[in-house]
């Protein structure tokens, strides 16, 4: 631990303290990539955090959307919160496990729809796991079903017509999370049908530069000397975007901590953007 004051963060012995407490809920909101050969729900059967029950990011989605993971509507994410266990008051933590990789994504999904009361596990399973914390497995335990009462906050999402617009007029800066090699269009993209490149204007801030070997987000102060570095205004609006809307939250948590909660994230990102059939201008370099 650092010792700085943590908003949006817990950390594994504060969870150890408080699993099983009635006013929290755990939940693993672990993905992998398509191309990764992993599947997080078996990983969750074989292993989870006591009590945790399993965040499902491409279940809770807009299934109509063609787009991975497409933030769903009100009443479906309340209906899937509810059956879940999540509900109003509740203080939900939330874990993936790489440490700090998708567990954002259900962190800014869930304060999308209202829920103010979410924070991420820093260093996720794998901090817990390296302490010799004690897991579980097979399916969650059956929770009592909760009321959820979604209050959407549309200035968290940015669509292609936002990012389009804020690119134009320059109203925003547009941070890109995904590793140098595929901004720049010198690395091919993990999904088919993408062009190589990133967007006219965009600022790229691999999202792995903002987390430690451990799996922990960085100190504050090392936070903002990253966004410094790379030429980021933060006392200017932001919109974060990524390969698919994942990693991108965890430029917006990193955001969060150093005093900046209200960056919103482009939902479609780049497999939207990129796409062959976008429409949309892509540069290299």
């Amino acid at each position: 631990m650092t010792g700085e004051p943590r908003t949006h963060l817990v950390e594994t012995d504060w969870l150890a303290e408080h699993l099983g407490s009635p006013g929290v809920i755990v939940v693993d909101g672990s993905l992998h990539l398509p191309t990764s050969g992993r599947d997080a729900k078996a990983e969750f059967l074989a292993e989870h955090i006591p009590g945790a029950v399993f965040f499902d990011i491409d279940a809770i989605s807009d299934k109509s959307n063609p787009l991975p993971h497409m933030l769903p509507s009100t009443v479906q994410f309340a209906s899937q919160m509810k059956k879940l266990g999540v509900g109003d008051g509740m203080r939900v933590v939330a874990y993936d496990s790489e440490g700090l990789y998708s567990a954002a994504r259900v962190w800014w999904m869930l304060r999308i729809m209202g829920h103010r009361d979410v924070v991420v596990l820093n260093g996720g399973l794998k901090k817990w796991k390296a302490e010799g914390r004690s897991v579980e497995d097979g399916p969650a335990a059956p929770r009592q079903q909760s009321h959820f009462t979604p209050r959407f906050n549309s200035g968290l999402v940015a669509d292609k017509a936002d990012v389009q617009r804020v690119l134009g007029s320059g109203a925003a800066q547009v941070i890109d999370a995904r590793a140098a090699a595929r901004y720049r269009g010198e690395a091919i993209e993990p999904r088919p049908g993408l062009r190589s490149g990133h967007m006219p204007g965009a600022l790229n801030l691999p999202f792995a530069d903002l987390v430690a070997a451990d799996g922990t987000l960085k100190s504050a102060t090392e936070l903002a000397a990253r966004f410094d570095a790379a030429g980021i205004a933060r006392n200017r609006p932001i919109v974060t975007s990524c390969g698919s809307g994942v990693t991108a939250c965890v430029v917006s948590l990193a955001l969060a901590e150093i005093g900046h909660p209200d960056s919103a994230v482009y939902d479609g990102s780049w497999v939207e953007w990129g796409h062959e059939s976008a429409g949309t201008e892509v540069v290299k370099g």
